[in-house]
């Protein structure tokens, strides 16, 4: 099976968004970020073929990471809205 990629609205912001997963992640390469998550919440996730993992771990990698980028965007906009008063 072909491997899915979720499709941005504006394909051109994937740099963005791939530096904003690592910024989440504590991690220096985007590519990494995954792989953090994964490790911190205990799902084996290697590099190439994951496709034995359980929707429920795939869940938690993108759940987490998912969820803190959402925190790290909301810190970001207030900030922003504070620097404009």
């Amino acid at each position: 099976m072909a491997r899915r990629r979720n499709k941005l609205l504006v394909p051109e912001a994937r740099d963005g968004v791939d530096q904003l997963k690592a910024k989440v992640a504590n991690t220096q390469k985007p590519e990494e970020a995954k792989f953090e998550v994964a490790k911190e919440v205990g799902v084996p996730l290697q590099d190439g073929y994951n496709g034995g993992l359980t929707s429920r771990q795939a869940g938690k990698i993108g759940g987490n990471l998912g969820g803190n980028m959402v925190r790290e965007m909301v810190k970001m906009a207030e900030q922003q809205l504070k620097n404009q008063k």
